[in-house]
């Protein structure tokens, strides 16, 4: 067994070239899905940010805010951002990631879509404060969406996962340096959901 691979059982490994990508349909919350997105909606403070791509500024079509240990800030494409200290809410859930995935983090980007218009473009998780390999687990709640990996060579075919409430999925090893990733915005009108992406900034 590596390091990169999860304790938990029930985590499929997706079959995906030069990256350690594994996906669990449902991790047990102390807290029912709806609870947790209705408390995260209310209780989080989102904001609109605006991140430079493409050489111009333009305003993130999603809300998000960033939470974790003293210490560490996290920086992307243009952004600087300084946690807001965990609440117990959050503190919670990262003890259940860490507890079925063997792994610590110290931050986590919250993402809020509040609707089919809400998306996040195609990127990498590469940033240097996140190390060489960096580790993420990707907790949804709320409505469905799909989860799209391209590859940064023509070497593999894009990979689309739906990824529900409840589901965890992790990246993890060499994925990041060979694959970006995005949400895209969905056809039809959808629910709102909530993503938490636990990371480890490494200092």
């Amino acid at each position: 067994m590596t390091a990169d691979l999860p304790v938990a059982a029930g985590f499929e490994r997706v079959a995906i070239p030069n990256a350690d990508v594994f996906y669990l349909p449902r991790l047990e919350l102390r807290r029912s899905d709806a609870e947790l997105l209705r408390r995260l909606v209310a209780e989080v403070p989102w904001r609109a940010e605006t991140v430079m791509m493409w050489g111009r500024p333009i305003r993130q079509p999603r809300l998000t805010a960033w939470f974790g240990d003293p210490g560490s800030d996290y920086t992307y494409s243009g952004l600087q951002l300084a946690p807001i200290p965990w609440t117990a809410l959050l503190r919670d859930i990262k003890t259940r990631v860490e507890e079925a995935t063997g792994w610590s983090f110290n931050s986590v980007l919250v993402n809020y879509y509040r609707d089919h218009r809400d998306s996040i473009g195609y990127h990498s998780d590469d940033e240097p404060e996140l190390g060489e390999r960096p580790r993420i687990a990707s907790l949804s709640l709320g409505a469905a969406r799909t989860f799209v990996m391209k590859p940064k060579t023509p070497a593999a075919d894009p990979v689309r996962l739906r990824l529900g409430s409840g589901s965890l999925l992790l990246m993890a090893g060499e994925t990041q340096k060979h694959w970006r990733h995005g949400v895209p915005k969905e056809n039809q009108a959808c629910g709102p959901r909530i993503n938490l992406t636990f990371r480890t900034i490494v200092r």
